[in-house]
């Protein structure tokens, strides 16, 4: 508290004389005020205050700023004349992603941030160990894996931990956190193709584990550093050991101590035996000669990261979105009766409408609202916006799923059929969007290398549910979900639903 406080002094003695001076001239100008959208700025302190003021909704008052841009990207000021562009243009992010690739790393700014907790894990990493970190997992991402993954793993979570849960919650009228259900789900199905082994974190009793508080915590605290108007408050916080610095660290000691321990039996498991049954992504990095155990750790905690809480957030919209439109949950159904009760590999891929629905979800709601990169050196934009050297850039998701020049004038519907068009026999058939209009899962070299992984496992948890079961939100009427963005997103408060047994499909 006392740094805080000590921060804030410093800060309002250095604006105050600005902040008057530019009152004394508003209240000389007689022009029309302008829109209260755009933030102001000042001199020294750029743009502190609105920046401080839109803390908590951030992610909404940037999404406002480039809707009112032309080129919908807009270049926010910091203190000290430290600049952030924000962009939803399509052109920018293809140039940013792809074009210009080696002048957009991550950089050191964000790698600082997030080392603590993601160490050079590949979402922390740059340059040449981001290459080979990527080049080993990419092993895991080929058809003879992804069918394995929906075949063994994801059918065996499904039939055998959520199915039986859900059935529980209707023959107790038990009302679930389904947020907190998808997440273990994802956690445990994570847990086994990456690593071989199962946390049995879905289980009836619902366990709680240290693992997923501290990995919470983590995460969240995490990305307060990242959106903090003045950095030097965590890292004076981080010297001396208090508040949420304190707390952050406590967190991450509990998830590198879960991590190193898959490390070490996965190496224990490798020195008694001559050839596994299986072979997954921490194994491979073991045997490519990256023994070290902090560097595992890492690649544990990435995987986890990636793993857990994107395909959870997800669905948990999706599961929102088809209780508000009844209409797309029939043409579901319709979808799910057509393929037989125990999917196989080919069917999951051939589900156009389900795959379409969760696309649509995913651009009001995308797992991951934004992300930046820094450049390297100074740049122009295709949209002319210039870019300086040091500045960090990051394009939106989130706000360019609500842009009307890309999506049209029904930008705001939830509306499956926008991702399909129907073949001569009245089939549906999926049309994807180019992925810089549409960057829920990277694009580029960096490209997300679970997509596909991805969307197997949430076609298979849609028809595997709702083929049994009718999901109802357990809330008041009138009640609308707050979207929260951390480094990946959530539903704010969790998501409780209660489950009816569907019976005959409709």
């Amino acid at each position: 508290m006392f740094i805080q406080v000590l921060t804030l002094s410093i800060i309002s003695f250095l604006t105050l004389p600005f902040f008057f001076l530019s009152l004394i001239k508003s209240s000389r100008s007689k022009k029309p005020s302008m829109p209260n959208v755009f933030p102001k700025r000042y001199p020294l302190i750029g743009s502190y205050f609105d920046i401080k003021s839109n803390q908590s909704n951030r992610l909404e008052w940037i999404t406002r700023i480039l809707k009112n841009c032309p080129s919908a990207t807009y270049t926010l000021h910091h203190i000290l004349g430290y600049r952030q562009i924000f962009t939803a243009n399509p052109d920018n992010v293809q140039h940013i992603l792809k074009t210009r690739f080696n002048n957009y790393p991550k950089g050191e700014f964000f790698i600082n941030v997030f080392f603590d907790f993601l160490g050079n894990g590949i979402f922390n990493a740059d340059g040449e160990a981001w290459k080979f970190e990527r080049q080993v997992s990419s092993h895991e991402f080929n058809t003879r894996s992804l069918r394995k993954f929906v075949e063994t793993v994801v059918d065996a979570e499904l039939n055998d931990r959520l199915v039986p849960m859900l059935s529980g919650a209707v023959t107790g009228k038990i009302v679930l956190d389904l947020q907190d259900v998808l997440q273990r789900f994802a956690f445990d199905n994570i847990c086994k193709i990456a690593f071989g082994y199962d946390p049995e974190c879905l289980l009836p009793s619902l366990p709680q584990t240290e693992f997923a508080d501290a990995f919470e915590d983590a995460t969240h605290l995490s990305s307060e550093r990242f959106r903090a108007p003045i950095t030097l408050t965590w890292r004076i916080k981080r010297v001396f050991n208090v508040g949420s610095e304190k707390k952050l660290k406590i967190a991450i000691s509990q998830v590198r101590d879960f991590a190193k321990k898959i490390v070490r039996e996965k190496k224990q498991e490798l020195a008694t035996k001559s050839s596994l049954d299986s072979v997954d992504i921490i194994s491979r990095f073991l045997n490519s000669g990256h023994s070290d155990e902090n560097f595992t750790t890492d690649i544990v905690i990435s995987f986890i990261l990636a793993g857990r809480d994107t395909t959870s957030a997800a669905l948990t919209w999706f599961f929102w979105l088809i209780h508000k439109h009844p209409e797309v949950e029939k043409e579901i159904l319709k979808e799910i009766k057509e393929k037989s009760d125990m999917l196989v590999f080919e069917e999951v891929k051939d589900m156009a409408y389900i795959h379409a629905s969760l696309c649509e979800s995913m651009r009001l709601y995308p797992p991951v609202p934004t992300d930046s990169k820094r450049a390297m050196a100074d740049d122009v934009l295709p949209d002319g916006t210039v870019v300086k050297r040091g500045s960090v850039v990051t394009y939106a998701p989130y706000a360019m799923g609500r842009m009307e020049n890309i999506w049209g004038s029904d930008w705001e519907e939830f509306k499956p059929e926008r991702w399909l068009q129907r073949d001569e026999a009245g089939k549906w058939s999926f049309v994807g969007r180019d992925p810089y209009t549409y960057p829920v899962f990277q694009a580029g070299p960096r490209i997300c290398l679970g997509k596909e992984m991805a969307f197997l496992q949430m076609k298979r948890v849609v028809a595997g549910t709702l083929r049994r079961f009718k999901v109802v939100p357990a809330v008041e009427e009138g009640f609308q979900p707050v979207f929260v963005a951390y480094m990946t997103s959530k539903m704010k408060g969790g998501f409780p639903i209660k489950v009816e047994e569907r019976g005959k499909l409709d």
